[in-house]
């Protein structure tokens, strides 16, 4: 038998189904369900069903929502998402080793003692300065200068112009090792606690090695790294007035999108780009939604599995924003216990609202249903099933603002907020490096590409795996 230390989470998504996770939480086939996929409810100690408890896998089976929400979990983001469903959590001390628990208990792997090895203590940290370090910077008309950041820049596909527009928020740093016998020089980008001025860290990318892989990436030692975040602010504005705020895993991942899309969206001249520098933390999110309480805030990272996860936990911030301005009250206590951790206010359990609003709720359901069945249908024109789309997007906007006037939210604690993704490759930079090696191809050539195509009913700009379909689309690329 497998050893549970050898598995891996690509292990648990190939050998585990969807379906075997819900009933492993305790959730019931609903065989009287009226929609066309398995769905899953739990049921009371009465054995009746308990309403707004539902999980409906999706068409391709390795994926399930939970309505009204239309958010796809798969086997590892459904147990971290709800960690509460599973009787693991009382013993697990962390999101992974309750999927591990989880997993290992629904495949049978028998858990494993841990041997406890003794570490010893780091010595305390020394605080990061600036002035340690020698510091050149980016001048645009120092040609001679602008030479020193080439290497940085040029195995990225990182063009001048784009260097040029981001030059007041990047360095070459360098600094002696401890005995003086070595310099080491980065490419950094100089970590702030939003709001405030002075530099606490840096965001540190190493010199391209000879055989044009990436060097090294980092931070600095000292740098405050739970809270300090690079930000630019290309329009030089108060972070509180910034319109548009855009979240990346690295300055490099910005300065890729800014290249990709400054020429049909000129606007971003004038926004903040932020790099969380990896995994974005609390006080990272925090800080930086507290100042820019009314920008549109575009979540930008990568498209694999942490980068999905990271989005996750800044909209679940997002949320919890909104969500602090509530009184609860008699008539909003049921409602409010019903939404999820860090879900959306209008993800709670329908049953528990006025019948007002579960009335405008039902509406919007069968709109979706019908949407769905037209786009998978393919039997309906492509303008009817447009017209449905935009219906079903009406209906839930009206349902989500009596909700929140059902709650007493205040509107500007509601933090506008959307999801974009690289067409191609797994991040920003990587999609501009694909776009350099297209364009040097020469001659004529046809490109087939996936592009999803759904419905965005989370008004979030993200369309979801049980939303689309797949449809093929050719581009050609001509001389």
């Amino acid at each position: 038998m497998m050893s549970s230390n050898d598995m891996t989470y690509q292990d648990y998504l190939d050998r585990i189904n969807i379906q075997e996770v819900l009933l492993h939480a305790g959730y019931t086939l609903n065989r009287r369900d009226g929609m066309r996929y398995p769905s899953f409810v739990r049921l009371g100690s009465d054995g009746r069903r308990v309403h707004g408890d539902k999980f409906i896998v999706n068409q391709n089976g390795s994926t399930c929502f939970r309505p009204p929400e239309q958010k796809s979990y798969n086997v590892i983001s459904l147990i971290k998402s709800f960690p509460s469903m599973f009787s693991e959590n009382v013993s697990a001390s962390s999101p992974d080793r309750l999927v591990n628990e989880v997993c290992r208990n629904i495949l049978n792997v028998p858990s494993e003692e841990r041997k406890c090895r003794i570490i010893e203590p780091h010595k305390e940290q020394e605080a990061f300065d600036l002035n340690n370090y020698s510091i050149h910077a980016f001048r645009k008309y120092d040609f001679e200068g602008i030479k020193k950041f080439y290497p940085y820049f040029v195995t990225r596909g990182i063009s001048l112009d784009t260097q040029k527009a981001f030059g007041a928020h990047f360095i070459l740093t360098t600094k002696e090792s401890r005995n003086n016998s070595k310099s080491y020089t980065n490419l950094s980008f100089p970590l702030y606690i939003p709001g405030k001025t002075t530099v606490v860290g840096l965001e540190d990318r190493g010199r391209p090695r000879l055989d044009g892989s990436s060097g090294y990436k980092g931070k600095a030692i000292g740098s405050n790294s739970s809270e300090g975040l690079w930000i630019a602010a290309l329009g030089k504005q108060e972070l509180s007035d910034a319109n548009h705020v855009y979240w990346f895993e690295s300055g490099y991942d910005a300065m890729a999108y800014y290249q990709l899309h400054v020429k049909d969206n000129p606007s971003l001249s004038q926004a903040v780009f932020v790099s969380t520098g990896g995994n974005p933390t609390v006080g990272q999110m925090q800080r930086m939604l507290a100042v820019t309480p009314s920008a549109t805030h575009h979540i930008c990272f990568d498209n694999d599995l942490a980068g999905r996860q990271f989005t996750e936990n800044l909209k679940g911030e997002i949320h919890r924003v909104a969500l602090s301005s509530v009184v609860s009250t008699p008539k909003r206590k049921a409602y409010l216990d019903s939404i999820p951790l860090s879900q959306d206010f209008a993800n709670g359990d329908i049953d528990t609202l006025p019948k007002p609003l579960q009335e405008k709720y039902g509406k919007y359901e069968s709109a979706w249903e019908e949407a769905m069945s037209m786009r998978q249908g393919h039997l309906s024109y492509e303008s009817d099933i447009k017209e449905q789309e935009n219906l079903t997007r009406k209906l839930y906007r009206e349902y989500r603002e009596s909700v929140r006037e059902f709650l007493g939210i205040d509107p500007q604690k509601i933090i506008s907020f959307k999801r974009e993704i690289p067409q191609r490759g797994k991040d920003w930079n990587e999609q501009v490096l694909i776009e350099q090696e297209k364009n040097l191809k020469v001659g004529d050539e046809e490109e087939t590409r996936n592009v999803a195509s759904g419905i965005d009913l989370d008004a979030d700009g993200e369309i979801e795996v049980n939303e689309s379909e797949e449809k093929k689309r050719v581009n050609y690329i001509k001389r």
